[in-house]
């Protein structure tokens, strides 16, 4: 047993006893082994190839197949559809919006969005916990004056500053899970931001993939005409429509006004206190 893993107490009267510290191997395990966990489950996944079938050209393929499933499995395809955005989220994997369009297209508008909304919450949580964990201490003893000041102002208002970031869509979604993270913002202000800033975009995407029914049938005709064309020859076939075309200007502009409305509390704070700070100075 090393030197470094007791510390030197007083006891009742005064004089030094040791008291064995926690492991230091067991300490680090619990810092950094999710973290590592994770890592390793996320290259895993990427060196498996599974990341292609998270793709709305995988979707149009197996339409027909993922419909039947549902109407047959109804309970365990909604479990599946549940594990997979959350693993996507928890694992920072793209095509969150074809998975997003899937749901959709497979559980209807409404169904689709409260489930989507669910396991992009529950996955977000996860790496933002599993973050705090492993950073957000050592940030914090090596934070200069400008990140401290940075965490301290985000921290007053947390979650109006969590709201916007989660309405509009300029950030990546994995970014945000992380960075509030090591800002120090708290588990409920971070769940709560999260689960109503992405209703309005799980919602319009949901929705897309809802009225697809028609587009998709045509798009896996127009495919298997061009696979039989050529012959089933690798890559000669591609599936042309991406639903992210769809976010033209109006869309963003509204996502954006969402955000900007989310801020409205902390300008108002903001001007509250200056005008208190120039009347008591005055």
């Amino acid at each position: 047993m090393s030197q470094q893993d007791w510390v030197v107490l007083p006891d009742g009267e005064g004089s030094p006893v040791r008291e064995r510290n926690e492991p230091g191997k067991a300490a680090r395990w619990r810092r950094w082994g999710p973290l590592a966990l994770v890592v390793a489950i996320m290259f895993g996944v990427w060196q498996s190839g599974l990341v292609r079938y998270l793709s709305y050209e995988s979707i149009v393929l197996n339409n027909y197949a993922l419909s039947a499933f549902v109407a047959e499995n109804l309970l365990l395809a909604v479990l599946a559809y549940f594990a997979i955005y959350f693993a996507a989220v928890a694992l920072s994997l793209p095509g969150a919006v074809a998975i997003t369009v899937a749901g959709g297209l497979l559980f209807g508008t409404v169904f689709g969005s409260a489930l989507t909304v669910l396991a992009a919450t529950l996955g977000a949580t996860v790496i933002f916990l599993i973050a705090k964990t492993s950073f957000e201490s050592g940030l914090r003893d090596r934070a200069g004056p400008f990140l401290g000041k940075l965490a301290d102002g985000f921290h007053k208002d947390a979650f109006h500053y969590m709201l916007f970031l989660r309405l509009v869509p300029v950030f990546p979604f994995w970014l945000i899970n992380l960075a509030p993270a090591l800002l120090g913002v708290r588990l409920p202000t971070f769940v709560f931001a999260t689960l109503i800033g992405i209703i309005p975009g799980t919602v319009a995407f949901t929705a897309v993939g809802a009225g697809l029914d028609t587009v998709i049938e045509a798009q896996y005709a127009e495919y298997m005409v061009c696979v039989g064309q050529y012959d089933g020859v690798s890559g000669a076939c591609a599936v042309s429509f991406d639903p992210s075309t769809l976010i033209n200007a109006n869309l963003i502009f509204a996502f954006f006004a969402l955000g900007v409305f989310a801020l409205i509390p902390v300008a108002v704070k903001r001007l509250k206190a200056r005008a208190e700070r120039q009347s008591t100075s005055s």
